[in-house]
């Protein structure tokens, strides 16, 4: 049965809203589900960025209330050590490195990662999410390129 429109544009969405796969999986998939490059592209970036602001704004909230809980604590302290360590590259090179961080469509990286290293940096969100966007905006580029040669090397 031929998927509507409207499904593979939702869908695809979708995956990029996940943390982990975020666009650089949602980009991929998008294609593979025949869905026109443009919308790929389109629906990738808004889905990768959706849960962006939340993060951003409530994440310290979040992390303070469930530190009262010893498991959750430990996972929250690993979180945090981890956008230490990804967060020297923003340290180093300020605004450039936040989009930098965001850009490279490498696993520990994205946009989850990039608004979890802002929060812990303490980056308003005023400049934390167009430099976010920016991010999320150049690693589309790049994965729709490197999905193009991938699919131009199959045909």
């Amino acid at each position: 049965m031929e998927q509507t429109f409207l499904v593979k544009f939702a869908a695809t969405l979708g995956v990029a809203m996940i943390p982990v796969l975020e666009l650089r999986a949602a980009v991929p998939f998008g294609l593979a589900l025949d869905l026109a490059p443009g919308w790929t592209y389109l629906a990738s970036v808004i889905g990768n960025m959706i849960p962006i602001p939340a993060i951003l704004l409530f994440l310290r909230s979040l992390f303070q209330w469930l530190r009262r809980w010893p498991w959750w604590e430990r996972k929250i302290v690993w979180l945090e050590e981890r956008a230490e360590k990804k967060g020297e590259m923003v340290r180093k090179y300020r605004m450039p490195g936040l989009v930098l961080l965001v850009a490279i469509p490498l696993p520990g990286t994205g946009a989850w990662t990039g608004a979890l290293v802002a929060t812990i940096l303490r980056i308003p969100i005023r400049i934390a999410l167009p430099l976010i966007l920016l991010g999320v905006l150049i690693a589309g580029c790049i994965v729709m390129a490197v999905s193009f040669g991938v699919i131009s090397l199959w045909i």
